[in-house]
Parts: C-alpha cells; structure tokens; sequence
C-alpha cells in the first residue's frame, strides 16, 4: 500500500490520477488533496478517498470545504494557504507526491517533496523550467525519485536507455506536439484568434492555461526545457514534431539507426498509471489501442515563423542563467492577459520576447528565493509590456 498526495486534485491531472487510484484500493490510499477554489469538486473527492487533509487557497474556502464535506470534517484536516501544501507534500507519512498545481505556484510545494525524498510524479514543468539546478539540487539533496508525467517525457522515459553507460548510445529525443487548434491557420487568423477558439484542443482535454500554451505552442518550448534536465541532454539533441494524431507520444533514436516509440490514446491515464505503477504496469482505464482503424500517421515539422514561442524557448535553455524562468514567468502573465482579453493572441509571444530580451542576462537562481525574486521581476516587466499592447 502506498500513500499518496495529490497537489492539483481538481484539475485535469489532479481528476485521472483519482481515477487510476480509484481503480487500485489495494495498492494505494490518499493521505491528502489540494484545490485552488473548485470546493464542490475537492467536497466530492473528499467524501470519495477519505483523506487525512486537505488544502485550499484561503480561509474563506476552508470554510466552504467544511460546510461541504460535513460530519466528514471531523476526519479530515482541513489546511489553507501555501504553506500548508508544503506540508501536506512533505508528511511523514507519504511515499509519493503527484505535483501537478499548474505554474510557478507549484513550485514551493514540488521542492518540498523533493527535500524529504518523496517519490515525486512530475506534471509540474515549471519546477524544471523555473528553477531546473534548484530542483535538482533538492532531488539529490533528499534522495527523491522524480518520474515525468508529461506524455511526452514519459514517452522518452520508458523508451530512454535505464543504465546511465546505455545513454551515449542515444542520438537524440524527439518530442511529438499535436500543433494545436491553429496547426493550419493563417497568422491572420491567429491574430484574430479568441480564448474559446486557443483552448479547443483538438485531441487533449486540459486547462485553459496549457491549451492556450498549445495553441502557441509554448508548451512544446518548455517541454524541450524540461527534457533538458530531465534527461541530461542539449538542446541540439532535442528535436520536435508535429504529430496531429497524437498517438505517437514521442521517441528516442539512438546512434545505430534505430528510434523508439510510445504509442496509446491520447488520455493522461496512460502516463500517469506508468509513473503509479513503476516498475510494474498497472490497470489504466484507457482501452487497447487499435492500430488498423488508425488510419495514416502524419509527421512534419513545426513551423517557426506561425510559432515563434518555440524558437524563444530554445533561445532560453541556450542562454542558460535564469532566462528560462524569465521565460516562463513572462508567459504565465501573457497567456492570462489573453484569456482576459486585454491582448491578442499573438501578442503572447511580444511580451514573452520583450522580456526575455530584458531580463536574459539575469544569473541563475541558487536557491528557492532568488528564483521567487527572479519570476517576480520578469513579472513587473511583463506586466508593463502587456500594458504597452492593451487592446
């Protein structure tokens, strides 16, 4: 039996991690869960899995959660605030942490998993991408295990070579994208774009913020920084491919000629049960994939001049310091500017650029406050650009 927190329950992760569980009450209980402000949700996964606690935004939603759940508050610690993910991701008694709190508020709580040497189930990019050597750091520091949840680099990593003398064997990584709802638009119609067209992906089911990340395709620009220190590669040896199907969900070559592959349905059960599982496969929820009623499988590469944010991503990782994190703040603050409607969509990539043309130079981060220091100065600066393009 292991024990498990969910950090992100109510999200799309948060939902198929408690699907794979609930498929497993022999292998696994849940010691807490954590929402934002979806109480009703949170209430019902509370009355479900009978957690120990759980965590919400504000003391205001703690008190929602409490008239929610009932008589089922006396069994359930009820926490809020920061701080108390933390604490509910670093208990004792937990074994493994799904981090999957979407952006740079994942971050706190995704390095103290890592410190208390949690096996940690990595759905929260930004912790690579914002502070990749902090992370790591901690991982090392507190003998954490890290497995990705990212369909891609989980992909990679089941296809990647396990003894590190088996890596120079590899050539290079590819990472498959979708290329989102505006794959074939014209930047016309890309400028045009509205938030309800940006997140109708056309295979994934996800949150607003990363389908908009998709459609700009700023999600693949910071997977190839995640699989940068995920997998202790360049980014020469970090390629991306458009894959419209999304069955294939990406693949290693190696120096001999071959390449592997990881193929399914497009459904994060697939990853997210490898990564419970591991090292043994268990019960998803997903259905065997059929491959004669597949039909073609398409392939071609992205094109850089519609999606700029891809080459900015690259631009980060080779700058190295704390341009990625720059980067990613930048964009967290642009993405929801459009989704308000204050700038178009392809003014997403201006501020990313402007700022990261700012701010690259900025050195590493050595700890987890210089990284909070640095996200919040990209921050005013991409406050400030946003401002410059207002509608």
């Amino acid at each position: 039996m292991r024990t498990i927190t969910v950090l992100g329950s109510t999200g799309s992760i948060g939902v198929s991690t408690l699907d794979v569980i609930g498929r497993h009450p022999d292998r696994f209980s849940v010691h807490a869960l954590s929402a934002h402000r979806s109480v009703d949700r949170l209430a019902e996964q509370c009355l479900r899995f009978r957690p120990r606690q759980a965590v919400v935004a504000d003391a205001a939603a703690a008190e929602a959660l409490r008239q929610r759940v009932g008589a089922e508050a006396a069994t359930i610690e009820i926490l809020w605030g920061p701080q108390a993910l933390c604490e509910i991701a670093a208990a004792s008694s937990v074994d493994v942490v799904m981090a999957a709190i979407v952006g740079a508020a994942g971050l706190p709580s995704a390095i103290a998993a890592a410190q208390t040497g949690k096996t940690i189930l990595l759905a929260n990019k930004e912790s690579l991408v914002m502070a990749g050597p902090v992370f790591l750091d901690a991982v090392a520091r507190g003998q954490a295990r890290v497995l990705p949840i990212d369909s891609e680099h989980n992909a990679v990593f089941q296809c990647f070579p396990m003894r590190d003398d088996d890596r120079g064997g590899v050539r290079r990584i590819l990472l498959t994208a979708s290329g989102g709802p505006f794959r074939r638009a014209s930047l016309a119609e890309m400028d045009a774009a509205t938030p309800d067209q940006a997140v109708a992906h056309p295979k994934w089911s996800m949150g607003r913020k990363i389908s908009v990340d998709s459609a700009t395709m700023m999600n693949k620009g910071l997977e190839i920084i995640e699989a940068h220190y995920l997998f202790d590669l360049p980014s020469a040896a970090i390629d991306v491919v458009v894959h419209p199907q999304s069955v294939v969900h990406s693949m290693v070559e190696y120096i001999d000629g071959s390449v592997l592959a990881q193929l399914g349905h497009p459904d994060m059960r697939t990853p997210i049960a490898h990564a419970l599982g591991f090292p043994e496969r268990i019960h998803s929820g997903v259905g065997p994939l059929d491959l004669t009623q597949m039909g073609a499988l398409e392939f071609e590469p992205p094109d850089a001049v519609r999606f700029p944010c891809l080459r900015l991503a690259r631009a980060a990782l080779e700058a190295g310091g704390a341009a990625p994190c720059v980067l990613n703040a930048a964009n967290e603050l642009a993405v929801q500017a459009f989704l308000d409607g204050q700038i178009r969509f392809t003014a997403i990539a201006e501020v990313n650029e402007r700022v990261l043309e700012q701010q690259a130079a900025t050195p590493a981060p050595r700890d987890l406050d210089a990284v909070i220091e640095i996200d919040a100065s990209a921050r005013r600066a991409a406050s400030a650009a946003i401002q410059d393009r207002v509608r």
